[in-house]
């Protein structure tokens, strides 16, 4: 109760007291003994009100003292989270040709994520690394995430597709502009029993056309082919398909295979050639840090493509492409891209179940459930 009601009441006991004192002194005696007994209840009322606002005021406080502290603290975990070091594996290629803008904010020290860079030449060096838990996010090939999947008990989880079709025909022959042209001839390529052969079959099966597949070991070796018989129909991955054009004016590249594929999947799968996946232990105690990543990977890619000269100056100065300028002309052929959340789940189990449909030991023995895809936050 406040002071001024307080107040209040004690002027109105007095007033009444006073009125009743004509009636006899006895009368006002017992009068005034049962106003002081009022007054008293009042101000013992009083009290108990006030010490009640007191404990009422002061368990707020407490509260919200430690309402404050538990935000601290949250906010402090998440700090820790953004400034863990994030262990990234790539490949050379295309993969890495879309990382190279964030691996120099990094070696510069101004990317957000803090990261520890691995670069390798072959799949192989990649895959034990995952296993073994001494990376924390890795692009590789999109068969390899679902192999890899299964290698280790459903432990990584794909987080985005960052290459799609890199696959070109190569050739001197005029006469070949699209895939249906393929009708008839021999194909050089590479990647046998690989993820190039696979998808080389499936777009002949879908079109309608048989073809032979003639299959060198490496790319370098289709260049010679292409040399000495300018009318060899070749099919190249980038940034090779490029670098043989420049090498070889007698041939160019007739079409894009990942063009052909697109026309004939109606949205339900993508040729996709790279995934980046994350260790799911280090996705469950670092989540921001993941979040962080993919933001960064985002930009780098969008970088790429606003920035291709200086993209190509990266990639050259990180040894993913030797020359500047094929890289600088391959680039925007390489379909570099950072597709996350329900389209990438779509694109890549629908490519996992082709793949699976030609070889099920490609993609580790069978495609992988929901679980394989995360989807954010």
């Amino acid at each position: 109760m406040s002071a001024k009601k307080l107040t209040g009441l004690l002027t109105a006991l007095l007033l009444a007291a006073g009125t009743v004192t004509g009636c006899g002194s006895s009368a006002g005696s017992q009068e005034a003994a049962s106003t002081q007994e009022t007054a008293t209840a009042v101000e013992t009322t009083a009290a108990t009100e006030a010490a009640t606002e007191a404990a009422t005021e002061a368990a707020t406080e407490a509260a919200a003292e430690a309402a404050t502290e538990a935000a601290t603290e949250a906010g402090t975990e998440t700090a820790a989270a953004d400034d863990v070091t994030v262990r990234v594996g790539a490949l050379k290629g295309p993969t890495t040709m879309g990382l190279v803008n964030l691996m120099a904010e990094s070696d510069a020290g101004t990317s957000e994520g803090n990261y520890e860079f691995t670069v390798e030449s072959a799949p192989d060096a990649i895959t034990p690394l995952v296993a073994s838990g001494d990376l924390d996010i890795a692009l590789v090939p999109a068969n390899l995430a679902s192999v890899l999947y299964h290698k280790t008990n459903g432990g990584v989880s794909v987080i985005d597709i960052n290459t799609e079709g890199v696959l070109y025909c190569v050739t001197g022959d005029d006469s070949i502009d699209s895939f249906d042209d393929l009708d008839g001839k021999t194909i050089v390529t590479t990647g046998q029993g690989a993820t190039p052969e696979y998808a080389i079959r499936y777009l002949l099966d879908a079109y309608g056309i048989s073809a032979d597949l003639d299959f060198r070991s490496e790319a370098t070796e289709i260049a010679s082919v292409l040399a000495e018989d300018s009318s060899t129909v070749a099919i190249l991955p980038q940034p090779f398909a490029t670098a043989a054009t420049i090498q070889n004016q007698d041939v160019h590249e007739a079409f894009s295979l990942n063009d052909s594929w697109n026309d004939i999947a109606d949205g339900k799968s993508s040729m996709v050639q790279g995934v980046t996946i994350v260790n799911n232990d280090f996705l469950a105690a670092h989540p921001a840090a993941v979040e962080t990543f993919l933001k960064e990977q985002e930009a780098s890619v969008e970088k790429a493509s606003s920035d291709v000269s200086g993209t190509a100056e990266l990639v050259a100065s990180y040894g993913i492409v030797e020359k500047a300028a094929v890289a600088e002309k391959a680039l925007p052929k390489c379909a570099i891209v950072c597709v996350t959340g329900e389209e990438m789940k779509t694109k890549l189990s629908g490519f996992l179940d082709i793949l699976a449909g030609f070889d099920a030991a490609s993609v580790g023995g069978s495609v992988p459930g929901d679980d394989f895809y995360y989807l954010g936050q």
